[in-house]
């Protein structure tokens, strides 16, 4: 099987990234393969992961961008030169629109940090910590133009502890988060999930 091409976006430190890339080096994300790591931001920690990984990378600036359109456009040509099979959004914090999402249907996932459909968009520990849920989670999910309303294809689930902050509470989240995102990156890579509608199944 011809190994399936990666790009991974990202926007900070990259913590998401360094779990593919280490499940790459010991096989785990077989038969998937990270070519290129784009990032939306300089000189964040995510891309100096990539050049200690020896992936080459890019840097898209949203701030040189007029609009949202005209930035989507940018890093779509950025990962067509890729030749991306597969898009993983790893803390990567822009919401795509349909000019980068167009023809790419389930070919672009994101790791969110709460059981979708609860608590979308940004800081969800806190969320997670305001309305007073016993468990929260992580959620692997394609993406569509909506915020974190894509099809889910794998979550985790992790306890809410009474003595829980946000940042005890996020650390926990992501433990979690690096073992769920390589692994359904290698599933997806394989073909060993199947998705109907809004429901995705592991095939038999």
């Amino acid at each position: 099987m011809a190994p399936t091409r990666v790009v991974v976006l990202v926007s900070g430190g990259g913590t998401n990234l360094q779990s593919l890339l280490d499940a790459e080096a010991t096989g785990a994300l077989s038969p998937a393969t990270v070519v290129g790591v784009i990032s939306n931001r300089p000189g964040v920690r995510a891309l100096e992961r990539a050049a200690a990984a020896g992936v080459p990378a890019r840097v898209v600036d949203h701030r040189e961008h007029a609009d949202r359109s005209s930035f989507d456009a940018a890093l779509r040509r950025e990962v067509e030169a890729f030749g991306a099979h597969l898009v993983v959004l790893a803390g990567f914090m822009r919401v795509l629109t349909a000019t980068f999402l167009a023809g790419l249907e389930d070919r672009v996932v994101n790791i969110h940090p709460s059981l979708l459909p609860a608590f979308p968009g940004v800081r969800a520990q806190s969320q997670a910590l305001q309305h007073g849920v016993k468990v929260t989670g992580c959620t692997v999910h394609f993406v569509d133009a909506g915020l974190d309303t894509g099809a889910i294809i794998a979550q985790a689930a992790v306890p809410v502890l009474d003595e829980d902050t946000e940042e005890s509470l996020q650390a926990r989240v992501l433990v979690e988060e690096h073992r769920l995102l390589p692994a359904a990156v290698a599933d997806l890579a394989a073909g060993r999930l199947r998705r109907e509608g809004r429901r995705v199944y592991r095939q038999p």
